[in-house]
């Protein structure tokens, strides 16, 4: 297999989802809801949910049912110290630089977490771009009109030269119905409808061989 591109999502996929980070910026997204939105503390869990399922983030569904400013929630809920969580991964950051291949950030975050979470890692460099959830407004993964905004914004020719690595399942049915190879990340088994399945990066080899 020879890719041109390898598009990277952000959280849960570039660390382990064990690490906490996202049940703390789901403490944050509840807590927006609630003095920000005021939506009665009692009904945040219910329709954080609903909006995550009918929309595909809460931040859209916020955005459309309440008009709530997208760059005032993504300030607000990412606003966590990621050193609490996150530790600089040389190991990481060797076997992504194996590969000569153009890597993409493609997240339904903000382009400042992004760029906070690549510095925790210790992977500054490694990526040549980040396409956030500002860059695919109106859409965010996995509504395919994200896919084509970032195929464009990433300079990807055809998505058959494109790999893509997500821990999300929904988000990589639309990367394959698409042409990119897909491979599920934080799942041993591979799951149905997506090409491979590793651990965690650290096994990307066992999927795309580093060409000595």
């Amino acid at each position: 297999m020879i890719f041109e591109v390898m598009l990277f999502d952000l959280d849960d996929t570039l660390y382990p989802s064990t690490s906490g980070v996202w049940e703390a910026i789901g403490v944050r997204i509840d807590r927006y809801m609630h003095e920000r939105v005021h939506i009665p503390v009692e009904q945040v869990p219910t329709l954080r949910q609903s909006l995550f399922h009918q929309y595909g983030t809460t931040l859209r569904g916020l955005v459309e049912l309440y008009h709530v400013d997208a760059q005032d929630y993504l300030d607000y809920v990412h606003d966590i110290n990621l050193s609490q969580y996150l530790r600089p991964d040389a190991v990481l950051r060797e076997t992504l630089n194996h590969y000569p291949q153009r890597k993409v950030i493609f997240t339904n975050a903000s382009s400042g977490h992004a760029q906070r979470v690549i510095s925790q890692l210790g992977l500054e460099g490694v990526f040549e771009k980040i396409i956030d959830i500002r860059a695919i407004e109106p859409y965010c993964k996995p509504q395919i009109g994200a896919f084509q905004k970032a195929i464009e914004l990433a300079e990807i020719h055809s998505p058959g030269d494109c790999i893509m690595f997500d821990d999300s399942t929904a988000n990589l049915l639309v990367a394959r119905d698409l042409g990119m190879f897909t491979v599920h990340v934080g799942h041993e088994d591979r799951s149905d409808g997506v090409d491979a399945s590793i651990v965690s990066l650290l096994d990307l080899p066992s999927v795309v061989p580093i060409m000595e």
